[in-house]
């Protein structure tokens, strides 16, 4: 799906959900600079289905072994308008500005922000830069997603139901951002930091790979919206936002269904879970 569609699915959500369109504006922005952002002159990965089954057989993510060389000026209208909608929640400045500053002087570029094993970015971001992981996290989001959906574009069709069986992204490595179910019942797990997907078991947590079902709780939302769910583990205490699709037909793409509903994540966060990758109610200190 192209960006602008996206963008059209957003708008749509939003008249569907008027209540929501002045809290999540920002996410609007960063929808058109993802529509902006031009793949000319961008190499996508070329490997065989082979080469890709190689590595997801020994549970190496793509990205881990063939990470893209991204200049930073490339992706200058991503990075802006990602740290222009951290600034206008009016949170985090210091880390904004030591950000900006690092990488206006090439001490820092997109490669920083790519997925690692268990966290998303260099840990220098933290320790050197002093930038929160929620922060480098919707940082890598905002900067990286059309630039590695498009260096993955051709790898995708290698990907098979039974080629992947972690709970991280097989491409680039990010824990997901929301999950489906499908018509069939299968659970697919969809990545926001770079546009991948994959089908993982409903009973275990994506997060720390727990299976035991007492400790695997579903949560709702004080008015029930039937199809809408929270799948929650009591082990790691994260969650993931989900969308039963056979009985929301109509429901749009992952990243607008996850965007499009903070007040999941808000009863998910008063019940003491968390998530790898923050929505604006987790990147602001007062309320929406």
């Amino acid at each position: 799906m192209s960006y602008t569609k996206l963008f059209e699915e957003w708008s749509d959500l939003l008249s569907r959900r008027p209540t929501f369109r002045e809290p999540l504006a920002p996410y609007g922005a960063l929808l058109e600079s993802w529509a902006r952002w031009s793949p000319e002159g961008f190499l996508p990965l070329w490997w065989t289905a082979q080469e890709c089954d190689d590595r997801w057989r020994r549970e190496i993510p793509l990205l881990s072994e063939a990470p893209p060389s991204i200049p930073s000026e490339n992706v200058e209208d991503l990075v802006g308008t990602s740290l222009e909608l951290l600034a206008a929640l009016g949170e985090h400045e210091e880390a904004i500005r030591r950000f900006a500053e690092a990488w206006d002087a090439g001490e820092t570029g997109p490669a920083a922000l790519f997925p690692g094993k268990g966290r998303i970015g260099a840990a220098r971001l933290e320790e050197s830069i002093g930038v929160s992981q929620d922060v480098v996290s919707f940082l890598a989001c905002g900067t990286l997603r059309p630039v590695l959906d498009a260096y993955f574009a051709e790898c995708r069709s290698h990907l098979t139901d039974t080629a992947w069986a972690l709970g991280v992204c097989p491409f680039c490595g990010a824990p997901p951002g929301f999950a489906d179910v499908t018509e069939s019942g299968q659970r697919r797990l969809a990545c926001h930091v770079c546009g991948g997907g994959w089908v993982f078991p409903r009973l275990r947590c994506p997060f720390c790979g727990h299976q035991t079902a007492k400790d695997l709780v579903r949560l709702d939302a004080e008015e029930r919206e039937e199809g809408y769910f929270i799948s929650a583990c009591k082990q790691c205490r994260a969650y993931v936002k989900e969308v039963d699709r056979r009985v929301r037909w109509n429901a749009g793409s992952a990243l607008v269904e996850d965007w499009g509903s903070p007040h999941f994540d808000l009863v998910a966060s008063r019940a003491g879970y968390w998530r790898p990758l923050p929505s604006l109610v987790h990147l602001v200190r007062r309320p929406l």
